[in-house]
């Protein structure tokens, strides 16, 4: 009778063993499986990137992120995760814990946001071409400045044109007239392109403050016509951060009536 008790003890012993050793076994399967997840952007406009390959190194498989950027990849801690995509260049990080990670990926070529070309310099150019229509005589023989003239068979000799207008009241008011019309298109110029409109896109400026911002901050006719979109953009938005810095700074004080 004893015998049997002891075949019963021994197998429900066994039946607890095997139970603990595939509970350990399940536990060690799910620390093996635990996950990193997190978000993956674009370091210039953090903006979320999708389609990026993320590949664990260590354990040998890989998956992509969503179309939000989000990623959860299975990986122990002490596992290589490359992040690679087209264009950019690639990052790598070690799992040092099971928290969030997010990842910015550097682009191989900078990228600026969409812009609407514009020909910064016609409008102002048919003004001018107005004008001188309309001021012909000052744009005529007396635009001549030079002095030696080249005649055919002749040889070198003065310009009568060059010399009336150098010397006679009518060619140095004409000369006036025209520097005074180059200085209006340099100026019209500078209109064109650094206007409310645009500049209150980038600043976020209205009303006086816009006024006062653009007035002081006014940039030259050759920047304006050489400088690109993104250095424009640039020249503006470092104004704005010494604006904000002292927005009262360099104002005029208002004109007091007179007495």
């Amino acid at each position: 009778m004893c015998v049997p008790r002891r075949t019963f003890s021994f197998s429900v012993a066994m039946k607890y063993l095997l139970l603990m050793l595939f509970t350990v076994s399940f536990v060690n399967a799910l620390a093996q499986e635990k996950h990193v997840d997190g978000i993956i952007f674009d370091k210039y406009s953090n903006d979320r990137i999708a389609i990026v390959n993320i590949r664990n190194a260590t354990a040998g498989h890989d998956i992509y992120d969503n179309l939000k950027g989000e990623y959860n990849i299975a990986a122990s801690i002490g596992d290589i995760l490359i992040f690679t995509k087209e264009g950019y260049y690639p990052d790598t990080i070690k799992v040092e814990n099971y928290t969030s990670q997010a990842v910015y990926l550097k682009r191989t070529a900078i990228q600026l946001n969409e812009v609407t070309i514009r020909d910064t310099v016609l409008n102002p150019q048919l003004r001018l071409a107005a004008t001188k229509r309309d001021y012909n005589k000052v744009y005529g023989s007396l635009a001549n400045k030079d002095l030696l003239s080249l005649s055919p068979g002749d040889g070198v000799g003065l310009s009568i044109d060059a010399l009336w207008n150098s010397f006679s009241r009518s060619g140095r008011n004409a000369e006036r007239l025209r520097n005074e019309i180059q200085s209006d298109y340099y100026q019209n110029v500078i209109d064109y392109r650094y206007n409310r409109t645009f500049v209150g896109k980038i600043t976020g400026l209205k009303d006086e403050q816009l006024t006062e911002f653009m007035r002081r901050y006014r940039p030259g006719y050759w920047f304006v016509v050489n400088a690109s979109e993104y250095d424009f953009i640039t020249y503006i938005k470092a104004n704005y951060k010494r604006y904000l810095r002292r927005p009262k700074g360099y104002s005029l004080q208002p004109l007091q009536p007179a007495k």
